[in-house]
Protein backbone atom coordinates (compact mmCIF):
# COMPACT_ATOMS: atom_id res chain seq x y z
CA UNK A 1 0.00 0.00 0.00
CA UNK A 2 1.77 3.22 -1.25
CA UNK A 3 1.92 6.06 1.60
CA UNK A 4 -0.76 8.36 -0.15
CA UNK A 5 -3.48 5.67 -0.11
CA UNK A 6 -2.39 5.14 3.68
CA UNK A 7 -2.66 8.99 4.35
CA UNK A 8 -6.11 9.10 2.76
CA UNK A 9 -7.14 6.61 5.10
CA UNK A 10 -6.03 8.51 8.05
CA UNK A 11 -7.64 11.35 7.55
CA UNK A 12 -10.60 9.84 5.93
CA UNK A 13 -10.83 12.24 2.76
CA UNK A 14 -9.29 12.30 0.16
CA UNK A 15 -6.59 14.88 0.00
CA UNK A 16 -5.28 14.41 -3.29
CA UNK A 17 -8.85 14.93 -4.65
CA UNK A 18 -8.86 18.47 -6.71
CA UNK A 19 -12.29 19.21 -5.21
CA UNK A 20 -11.45 17.71 -1.33
CA UNK A 21 -12.10 21.12 0.89
CA UNK A 22 -9.06 20.26 2.41
CA UNK A 23 -7.18 22.36 -0.40
CA UNK A 24 -8.47 25.61 0.17
CA UNK A 25 -7.65 25.04 4.00
CA UNK A 26 -4.03 23.59 2.60
CA UNK A 27 -3.72 27.02 0.95
CA UNK A 28 -4.76 29.11 4.17
CA UNK A 29 -2.28 27.38 6.46
CA UNK A 30 0.88 26.90 4.26
CA UNK A 31 0.39 29.85 2.93
CA UNK A 32 3.75 31.66 3.73
CA UNK A 33 2.33 34.10 5.56
CA UNK A 34 -0.22 32.11 6.79
CA UNK A 35 2.33 30.16 8.11
CA UNK A 36 4.17 32.95 10.43
CA UNK A 37 1.18 34.26 11.46
CA UNK A 38 0.24 31.07 13.23
CA UNK A 39 3.58 30.41 14.09
CA UNK A 40 4.14 34.31 15.82
CA UNK A 41 0.55 33.85 17.83
CA UNK A 42 1.90 30.29 19.51
CA UNK A 43 3.75 32.44 22.15
CA UNK A 44 1.40 35.07 22.73
CA UNK A 45 -1.46 37.38 22.37
CA UNK A 46 -0.35 40.29 19.81
CA UNK A 47 -1.98 43.62 19.22
CA UNK A 48 -2.55 44.70 15.27
CA UNK A 49 1.57 46.19 15.37
CA UNK A 50 3.13 43.90 17.41
CA UNK A 51 2.19 41.13 15.07
CA UNK A 52 3.18 43.41 12.14
CA UNK A 53 6.76 44.16 13.62
CA UNK A 54 7.06 40.60 14.67
CA UNK A 55 6.68 39.47 10.87
CA UNK A 56 9.31 41.23 8.62
CA UNK A 57 8.00 42.26 5.24
CA UNK A 58 4.51 41.79 5.28
CA UNK A 59 2.83 44.54 4.30
CA UNK A 60 -0.83 45.69 5.95
CA UNK A 61 -2.64 44.58 3.14
CA UNK A 62 -1.91 40.90 3.40
CA UNK A 63 -1.44 40.58 7.45
CA UNK A 64 -4.78 41.91 7.44
CA UNK A 65 -5.90 39.62 4.42
CA UNK A 66 -4.22 36.48 6.21
CA UNK A 67 -5.68 37.73 9.79
CA UNK A 68 -9.29 37.43 7.95
CA UNK A 69 -9.00 33.84 6.55
CA UNK A 70 -7.73 32.40 9.39
CA UNK A 71 -9.78 33.68 11.71
CA UNK A 72 -13.34 32.56 8.98
CA UNK A 73 -11.20 29.26 9.12
CA UNK A 74 -11.38 29.15 13.04
CA UNK A 75 -7.52 29.53 13.65
CA UNK A 76 -7.71 33.03 15.49
CA UNK A 77 -9.28 35.14 17.69
CA UNK A 78 -10.06 38.70 17.09
CA UNK A 79 -10.83 40.33 20.53
CA UNK A 80 -11.59 44.26 19.78
CA UNK A 81 -11.41 45.93 23.15
CA UNK A 82 -13.81 49.26 24.01
CA UNK A 83 -11.01 51.44 24.80
CA UNK A 84 -10.35 54.63 23.36
CA UNK A 85 -8.51 54.52 20.96
CA UNK A 86 -9.67 50.67 20.37
CA UNK A 87 -7.38 48.22 20.93
CA UNK A 88 -7.88 44.45 18.85
CA UNK A 89 -5.86 41.47 20.22
CA UNK A 90 -5.10 38.15 17.78
CA UNK A 91 -4.88 34.91 19.56
CA UNK A 92 -4.93 31.29 18.26
CA UNK A 93 -7.80 29.16 19.45
CA UNK A 94 -7.86 26.06 20.29
CA UNK A 95 -7.45 24.25 16.26
CA UNK A 96 -5.04 27.32 16.06
CA UNK A 97 -2.63 25.78 18.66
CA UNK A 98 -3.19 22.18 17.58
CA UNK A 99 -2.21 23.70 13.55
CA UNK A 100 0.84 25.51 15.69
CA UNK A 101 2.10 22.36 17.47
CA UNK A 102 2.25 21.09 14.14
CA UNK A 103 3.92 23.72 12.07
CA UNK A 104 6.51 25.04 14.41
CA UNK A 105 9.05 21.79 14.43
CA UNK A 106 8.28 22.63 10.50
CA UNK A 107 9.31 26.41 10.94
CA UNK A 108 12.27 24.50 13.38
CA UNK A 109 13.24 22.50 10.29
CA UNK A 110 13.24 25.35 7.40
CA UNK A 111 15.33 27.13 9.86
CA UNK A 112 17.94 24.37 10.77
CA UNK A 113 18.21 23.78 6.91
CA UNK A 114 17.67 26.90 4.99
CA UNK A 115 21.22 28.16 4.68
CA UNK A 116 22.20 25.04 2.93
CA UNK A 117 19.53 24.34 0.49
CA UNK A 118 20.20 27.81 -0.48
CA UNK A 119 23.37 27.76 -0.79
CA UNK A 120 23.06 24.25 -2.98
CA UNK A 121 20.94 26.00 -5.18
CA UNK A 122 22.16 26.59 -8.94
CA UNK A 123 22.56 30.12 -9.61
CA UNK A 124 20.33 31.66 -11.74
CA UNK A 125 20.51 31.21 -15.51
CA UNK A 126 23.50 28.75 -15.07
CA UNK A 127 21.88 25.50 -16.47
Amino acid sequence: MSEAVSLQTVVGVNVFAANCPSRSVLDHVTSKWGVLVIVALSGDTLRWGELRRSIGGISEKMLAQTLRVLEADGMVLRTVQATIPPRVDYQLTDRGRSLADRLIPLVEWVGDNAVEIVAGRPEAGAS
